[in-house]
């Protein structure tokens, strides 16, 4: 994503904890440049930080299937927090699932049915722990050629056969951990604010794309509460958690997090709600911030 004044700027001062536990990262538009590559200055800024005994938990909206840009880049825990906190997933065992916070099916097709009622034209794919299918009209992504194509109501439906999740032995579907709703029309932030408002008191919805697309979880999943559950488990608080972002998928992250930091690059409410700004992903903004830390220490 694209500075919002056009360029580039330097970072504004922000207070940097004493001695931080736990750097918490997006991935896309944030820790990896435009091109999907992690720089060699940004290697070595999370190797440092592991070496100093914090820890770093990168936490994306991607799924763990799409984990290849970074998974060699774990260190220690090998933790990652994939689907806006859907799952937290063990990359040293190639994505071994650790936890889930799936969305219900039933909430689901209630979501489906109140996008399709308010925004006529909007498509929808279902993510699961299997893989993701599509509707016929949804603009698929190129990692995921192989998904089963049928209508939103069919693929999230239990029971139904090949592409409602169910196993033909009859076992139970498989999680569903994201809903996507696509449309080629409205705005990004204008489709975000509408399906908030006729789906919000069902699920967390928010978005990351520059493109009309929104990720739907579960009622309270989210980057931030599942970090909170990580966390929790290992005694860190909030206030020993530096976190950075760029969009509005971020934002309870951010506003969590004792520290954060909103990339040069960033959304304008990632800015505002930020407690400071960092330069562009594709100028490292990330291990500059790192860096910083580490020489303090």
């Amino acid at each position: 994503m694209t500075s919002p004044s056009g360029s580039s700027s330097a970072p504004a001062p922000s207070p940097l904890p004493a001695r931080p536990r736990l750097i918490a990262t997006d991935l896309d538009g944030t820790l990896l440049h435009d091109d999907k590559s992690v720089s060699e200055r940004t290697v070595a800024a999370l190797e440092a930080a592991e070496e100093a005994g914090i820890e770093v938990f990168f936490v994306t909206g991607r799924p763990a299937r799409w984990m290849d840009v970074v998974s060699a880049h774990v260190h220690g825990h090998g933790m990652a927090i994939c689907a806006n906190g859907a799952v937290v997933v063990d990359l040293h065992s190639g994505g071994r699932l650790l936890k889930a916070r799936p969305l219900e099916r039933e909430t689901a097709l209630e979501v489906v049915a109140a996008l399709r009622a308010a925004a006529p034209g909007t498509t929808f794919a279902v993510e699961d722990t299997d893989g993701i299918n599509y509707e016929p009209e949804y603009p698929g992504f190129p990692q995921d050629p192989g998904g089963i194509v049928a209508t939103a109501e069919k693929l999230l439906r239990a029971g139904s056969g090949a592409g409602a999740g169910a196993a033909a032995d009859g076992a139970s579907p498989a999680p569903v951990l994201k809903l996507l709703a696509h449309h080629p029309e409205l705005t990004p932030d204008g489709f975000l604010r509408l399906a908030r408002e006729v789906a919000g008191d069902h699920a967390t919805i928010t978005r990351s794309s520059p493109t009309a697309l929104l990720e739907i979880s579960g009622l309270g999943v989210s980057k931030a509460s599942t970090l909170a559950l990580c966390c929790a488990e290992r005694s860190i608080s909030a206030d020993e958690v530096v976190a950075f972002g760029d969009m509005p998928n971020d934002l309870e992250m951010l506003t969590w997090a004792g520290t954060s930091y909103a990339m040069g690059n960033a959304h304008p409410d990632v800015l505002a709600a930020a407690s400071g700004r960092t330069l562009t992903n594709n100028e490292d903004g990330v291990a500059i911030v790192i860096e910083q830390i580490l020489a303090r220490r």
